[in-house]
C-alpha cells in the first residue's frame, strides 16, 4: 500500500514542479506566489481536519521542522527553475533518496534487504543515466547550486516526515503546522522584500531622481523634459526602459495562482506521510523521486527538449526499478 501512496505523491509533486517551472517564467513576485502555495495547504488541511477531527499531539510539532526545510527547498527549487535548465534542475532535485537512505540508517538503523537495495540502486541509476550524456558539464550547470540546496531541503523534509510518523503524529495536524510555518516564513520574506522595494521605486519615479540622472549625462534640456514627463505620468523607470516587458502580475493574482499551485503540494504531502508510515524511508523517497519522469515528459512536449537514447534508457531503467519494488512488496 505504501507504494501506491508514494506513486500518487510522485505524480502530485511532478505537477508541482511543472507549475513552478511555468511560473518562474512569468512576471510575478516569487515570494508572494510561494506564500500562496503554503497558505493553501494551511487552509486545506485545517478545513479537512474540521470534519475528521484528528487529535493534536506533540508529534505534530515536527511540522515546524518540516515547514522550515520545505521553505528552503521550495525557494531553492523555484530559483533553480528560474535561472537554470528545467531538466537539469529536475534531475538534481530528484536525488534525495541517497541522503534519505543514509539518514534513515544513521538515525533509526533502518536497513534494506538485498532486493530492496537493488531496486533503490536501479531507480537511482535510471535517474543518473537520464542526464548522463545531455551536456552535464561544468560549463552547463547554471542553477545547479540551487538544485542541490533544494535536494538537501527535500531530503531533510522527508526525514522529518518519517520522524513524525514514528512519533505517531496525525497527518492533518502535522501538515497544518508545517504549512503554517512555511506561510509565516514566506510572508516574512515577502514583507521584507516589498518594504525594501517601495522606497527604491519611489526614488526612481521621483522627478528629482530623473533630473539627477539626466544631468549626470550632461543634457540639461532633456533633463527638464524628462522630469516633467515623470511628474505627469508617474511611469515606473523599468517600464520606460523596457516598453516591451509584460506588466508584473498584481498581488491578488499572484497569491491566487500560488494557492492554485498549492493544491498539488498539499495533496502530495497528504499522501507522503502515510507512505512514510508504512514503508522504509529510503524506498518511499526513491519512488517519489520518479516524479522526474513526469517533468521530463513536460519538457519534451512543451519545452521541446528532445530525448536522447541514454535518456530513454534511463527512463526505462527507472520504471523497471519501480516495478521491481512492486514485485518485492
Amino acid at each position: 500500500m505504501w507504494l501506491l501512496y508514494a506513486a500518487a505523491a510522485a505524480f502530485c509533486f511532478g505537477m508541482r514542479a511543472i507549475l513552478y517551472q511555468w511560473s518562474s517564467r512569468k512576471p510575478l513576485d516569487r515570494n508572494l506566489m510561494l506564500l500562496g502555495v503554503f497558505l493553501c495547504g494551511t487552509i486545506l488541511t485545517l478545513a479537512v481536519n474540521a470534519f475528521l477531527g484528528q487529535p493534536w499531539t506533540r508529534g505534530a510539532m515536527t511540522g515546524m521542522a518540516m515547514g522550515t526545510f520545505s521553505f528552503v527547498a521550495n525557494m531553492a527549487m523555484y530559483r533553480g527553475f528560474a535561472v537554470g535548465k528545467a531538466s537539469l534542475v529536475a534531475i538534481i532535485t530528484a536525488l534525495p533518496p541517497v541522503v534519505v537512505a543514509a539518514g534513515a540508517y544513521a538515525l533509526w538503523h533502518e536497513t534494506l534487504n538485498v532486493w530492496q537495495f537493488g531496486a533503490l540502486c536501479v531507480i537511482l541509476l535510471g535517474i543518473i543515466v537520464i542526464r548522463y550524456s545531455n551536456d552535464l558539464k561544468l560549463s552547463n550547470l547554471k542553477g545547479a547550486q540551487w538544485a542541490v540546496l533544494a535536494m538537501l531541503g527535500f531530503a531533510a523534509n522527508d526525514l522529518s516526515s518519517k520522524q513524525s510518523q514514528l512519533w505517531s503524529a496525525e497527518v492533518l495536524p502535522t501538515l497544518t503546522t508545517m504549512f503554517a510555518t512555511g506561510s509565516l516564513l514566506f510572508f516574512a520574506v515577502w514583507f521584507k522584500t516589498s518594504v525594501r522595494e517601495k522606497p527604491r521605486a519611489a526614488d526612481l519615479d521621483s522627478p528629482e531622481a530623473t533630473a539627477s540622472v539626466a544631468r549626470s549625462a550632461g543634457s540639461t534640456a532633456s533633463a527638464a523634459a524628462e522630469t516633467k514627463a515623470a511628474a505627469e505620468t508617474k511611469v515606473p523607470a523599468e517600464t520606460k526602459a523596457d516598453p516591451g516587458r509584460p506588466p508584473r502580475w498584481p498581488a491578488w493574482r499572484t497569491l491566487l495562482w500560488g494557492m492554485t499551485v498549492g493544491l498539488t503540494n498539499a495533496s502530495g504531502m497528504m499522501l507522503i506521510l502515510p507512505a512514510f508510515k508504512l514503508g522504509a524511508a529510503g524506498l518511499v523517497s526513491a519512488v517519489i523521486a520518479t516524479n522526474v519522469l513526469l517533468i521530463l515528459l513536460f519538457t519534451r512536449l512543451f519545452l521541446k527538449e528532445r530525448f536522447t537514447r541514454p535518456q530513454l534508457l534511463g527512463i526505462g531503467v527507472t520504471i523497471a526499478g519501480v516495478l521491481l519494488l512492486r514485485l518485492m512488496e
